[in-house]
């Protein structure tokens, strides 16, 4: 049924973000092939500090160098937004998307996504929210997850990045998102608790599943519950 397509999940581990960009080209074009359905990637990356398209690099507050003594790697990247932090505790998901064919809206997607992360939480005992004209989802003047995305040929890479017991200090290296003003948390330092990656994962595939429609693993069907 095309109004619940299959979705594969592809759990990576920790991967270095190069990697894990090759990774995604190659699913990227399966899937505009139509090799494979849509791909939700899973994964945890070594320190990077990357910058989208329409970021700014004033918004790196140290130079280079020190970005290389520390062990952060640095990547310019194709996807929306501006500057972020990926590392070790923090849970990053790319959906690999065909849009065209679900017949869904850049914007779109990014609601969806906010909207399974902002479930995921709820998980926690987080009460989690957008702000308006902002992307990400934040409690109160804290983000907790940030969100960039890229389309190439109707189909989506890229994605969310929500930090679960990430080091924050990181953070201050840059002016997270280009946003000032603004804090950085993750479910750790909002909610106390430590979970790991993997039930973090579990929490957002399912999440993720029934927000964009798609089979369950068992081959049953979610209800589409965003729109």
């Amino acid at each position: 049924m095309a109004d619940h397509p299959p979705l594969d999940v592809l759990r990576l581990g920790r991967l270095g973000w190069p990697q894990c960009y090759s990774r995604q080209l190659e699913l990227h074009t399966a899937r505009r092939m139509d090799e494979i359905p849509d791909t939700l990637v899973l994964v945890e990356h070594d320190p990077v500090i990357t910058l989208g398209r329409s970021g700014d690099s004033a918004n790196l507050i140290v130079d280079r160098e020190h970005l290389a003594e520390l062990g952060v790697g640095w990547q310019e990247i194709e996807r929306g937004g501006d500057i972020t932090y990926h590392g070790p505790g923090q849970l990053v998901g790319y959906p690999v998307v065909n849009l065209r064919a679900r017949g869904m809206s850049v914007r779109e997607l990014m609601h969806g996504l906010e909207e399974a992360i902002i479930r995921t939480l709820h998980e926690w005992g987080i009460d989690s929210e957008r702000i308006p004209g902002l992307t990400g989802v934040w409690v109160g003047e804290v983000k907790l997850a940030a969100l960039g995305v890229a389309v190439r040929g109707g189909v989506s890479y890229h994605g969310l990045a929500l930090n679960v017991t990430t080091d924050l200090s990181f953070y201050d290296l840059i002016i997270p998102c280009g946003i000032t003003g603004k804090q950085v948390g993750s479910i750790e330092s909002i909610s106390g608790q430590s979970p790991t990656l993997d039930e973090v994962g579990n929490a957002l595939e399912r999440e993720f599943r029934e927000v964009f429609g798609y089979r369950s693993p068992e081959g049953d069907y979610q209800a589409d519950l965003w729109e």
